[in-house]
């Protein structure tokens, strides 16, 4: 493969064929079907499919079948193949829904604004997930142009990952004959550390949502009458969470929340802290004097990789300052998302975290825990020395700059899923979402130099893997 051509290649489709309609998906509400009930009767997940396809299909790509499947009540997934040069099925995964709106925006940035600002794509979703699509095209027809050789490929767009992956399982089922045996899988849904170099998630946190609610009255009464006979709803909340989480270090306290980590991984989060040692402070955008959580930064990429973390994601039973009248609640209740580690069995924990939550109430409330569907978290296998070779040169012609592995703190469902199912596969999980890219909150953007590069480097991996699988 001529590098030069290939970066050349997708750059040049980035700049004059994939923006205008990635600008376009943009603009699409598609919200996954958690957060938008009527997803089916708004229509915004079919606008975006028919967007892609329609831009899919004018690529004209050499011997590429496109098929859209769309189950009873179940959101559609797209899913293209084409019979490569060797039998060996390298499957590329993404997905189109979107996360809801959020606050907070800049002024002139909206989540179906889409704005192009200093090298970067504004907007709901480009980066997570939409442009992984766009990405997987390119890179088929750059290898093409140059008349190289490619394995056999299968590309599937799901439109249910913000919600979970729920609909992903059934089709998995329905189409296991075109998705064949994968030996290698490519998802391009995870983040990056910076802008400078390819990063290879290795591990994925699982996730436990739960709606804890705490109920002290059957309806609300004054505060000044009931106050100091009445507890209040929202200090019995903070002391049951208190259970849960130590409110001054953020630790996560039950045993069950917590894991050995692996030597291999925390090497590899020494040898990641080191290359982001000087970054953290400027990662996210803190308020005041505000900073991470230590000053030792392997510390930090073991947090956020292998430890349990809690966020209150929203909170209910409570009006606006604006309209809060002086009246004792009588319930509040927290949506608890918690972040844990990679190879804790998250059905276990979600049964041993809802015994911890409601068990011995304080003062005798009326404690429930609404437990969504637990994500689980995955663990990479060992990265074969051959892949390794081939990331190592990719990230070097493409960026300048040997590949890191990191663990990555968020979730992707598809993934333990996957490994389950393909248990000989090898994994290449990569993405654009590096700092401040900001996916699931305001101001989210698509780094467009390094996404032309993930796309080169895509390329170089399905030559690379056709050539070694001759």
């Amino acid at each position: 493969m001529n590098e030069e051509k290939n970066l050349r290649y997708v750059g040049e489709l980035w700049d004059n064929s994939i923006l205008p309609s990635l600008a376009d998906y943009v603009k699409i509400p598609a919200k996954s079907p958690l957060f938008d009930a009527n997803w089916e009767t708004n229509g915004y997940m079919e606008d975006a499919v028919e967007l892609m396809l329609t831009w899919v299909k004018k690529q004209d790509v050499q011997g590429l079948q496109i098929e859209v499947h769309r189950l009873p009540g179940k959101t559609p997934t797209i899913l293209m193949s084409l019979d490569g040069d060797s039998n060996d099925t390298v499957l590329i995964y993404g997905h189109l829904d979107k996360q809801p709106e959020f606050n907070g925006w800049e002024a002139g940035l909206g989540p179906y604004e889409p704005v192009f600002r200093d090298g970067k794509l504004y907007g709901r979703g480009g980066a997570d997930d939409g442009y992984a699509i766009y990405s997987a095209i390119a890179a088929i027809k750059s290898i093409q142009a140059q008349n190289l050789r490619l394995p056999r490929t299968v590309i599937l767009i799901e439109a249910s990952e913000e919600s979970g992956s729920p609909d992903l399982p059934f089709y998995m089922d329905e189409l296991e004959d075109t998705i064949g045996e994968p030996g290698l899988v490519i998802a391009l849904d995870s983040t990056a550390g910076n802008y400078d170099q390819l990063w290879i998630t290795t591990s994925l946190r699982g996730m436990l949502i739960a709606d804890l609610t705490v109920r002290v009255l059957t309806e609300g009464v004054h505060s000044g009458a009931a106050g100091g006979i009445v507890p209040s709803s929202f200090r019995l909340l903070r002391q049951i969470i208190s259970r849960l989480e130590d409110e001054s270090t953020g630790v996560i306290l039950p045993d069950f929340l917590n894991e050995q980590v692996p030597d291999v991984r925390r090497q590899e989060a020494a040898d990641a802290a080191m290359v982001l040692k000087t970054t953290f402070e400027d990662m996210y955008p803190f308020a005041g004097d505000g900073k991470p959580l230590s000053d030792d930064p392997t510390e930090l990429v073991l947090n956020n990789t292998w430890a349990a973390s809690l966020a209150v994601t929203g909170l209910g039973g409570a009006p606006s300052p604006e309209e809060a009248g002086n009246v004792l609640r009588p319930e509040t209740t927290a949506r608890l998302a918690l972040r844990i580690p990679p190879t804790i069995d998250e059905k276990t924990a979600a049964d041993s975290l809802t015994k911890l939550l409601t068990e011995a109430a304080p003062n005798g409330a009326e404690v429930t825990v609404d437990m969504h569907e637990p994500c689980a978290g995955w663990h990479a296998p060992v990265t074969a020395d051959s892949l390794r070779a081939s990331l190592s040169k990719a990230s070097m012609d493409y960026f300048g700059a040997d590949a890191m592995y990191i663990g990555c703190g968020g979730s992707i469902p598809f993934m333990e899923f996957l490994a389950n199912k393909f248990p000989e596969a090898q994994f290449v999980v990569t993405g654009v979402l590096g700092p401040r890219s900001n996916a699931h909150g305001p101001n989210e953007f698509l780094h467009l130099p390094c996404a032309k590069k993930i796309t080169a480097v895509t390329a170089s991996l399905l030559y690379d893997w056709a050539r070694q699988k001759d």
